[in-house]
């Protein structure tokens, strides 16, 4: 699993590639108007936006609290420092958590059982992979600090007790958090557009002049925005704080 772990690792970018095309895939519904009666799509919608914005949250969160910098070198796992505060002191890998809400909430909005049960299982098993092969390098860098820590905290269900205190007692960085997440979130953003505008033609009446409109105007306020932290990061007049 380990080996298997630090394969995935170095393609880590181009599985979430694959992964959001593969939501476009035709497939069978989860919900459907005959087992849900005519306004079936709400279920989708509504269920599959809470999750997957619960996910974008905790990933938000984490960033803005504590960040961790595991970003691997040469395609490697890497680790500057072992960081168990903020989020980290709740879960062991609270990013991966808010990636697998974020996928598993699109994946339930554009109301695809192909996704939910081949994709996403598949999807768990790489992260597993992944995460055995960052504790192995964690392990062998920071030894018993590390074995102490995973004694304390789990490594996927986050434990919420005290996560007022953890918020209350530390500021959350909304500048680094903007810094840090534009592109996902663009991307995130783009395809949740996407599946409502062309998956529910309920949402414009079934007018497709309606729905090419709101794609355009969709899509050109996220590039607008996308350039902006673009602009700003780059000549240094948004910097994380």
């Amino acid at each position: 699993m380990i080996a298997i772990g630090n394969f995935f690792f170095r393609y880590r970018n181009l599985l979430f590639i694959v992964l959001y095309a593969a939501l476009f895939i035709p497939s069978p519904p989860i919900f459907s108007a005959e087992g849900f009666g005519p306004h079936y799509y709400l279920w989708p919608i509504i269920i599959g936006l809470v999750i997957t914005i619960s996910g974008q949250a905790i990933r938000g969160a984490t960033i803005g609290l504590a960040y961790i910098i595991r970003g691997g070198k040469g395609g490697k796992v890497y680790a500057e420092q072992l960081v168990t505060s903020g989020i980290f002191n709740h879960c062991r890998n609270p990013l991966y958590v808010g990636n697998i809400l974020m996928l598993a909430g699109v994946g339930i909005l554009s109301n695809s059982l192909l996704y939910l049960t081949v994709f996403i299982p598949l999807f768990l098993f790489i992260y597993q992979a992944i995460v055995l092969a960052e504790e192995a390098f964690l392990r062998a860098k920071f030894g018993p600090v590390y074995d102490a820590y995973t004694q304390r905290v789990n490594r996927w269900i986050p434990d919420l007790r005290g996560i007022g205190r953890t918020f209350s007692g530390m500021h959350f960085k909304w500048k680094r958090w903007i810094l840090k997440e534009h592109t996902t979130q663009a991307i995130w953003l783009l395809g949740i557009i996407l599946i409502l505008l062309f998956n529910y033609d309920a949402l414009t009446g079934g007018d497709d002049a309606l729905r090419n409109r709101m794609l355009w105007i969709s899509i050109s306020i996220l590039l607008v925005l996308y350039v902006l932290v673009r602009f700003l990061k780059k000549t240094g007049r948004m910097r994380d704080e």
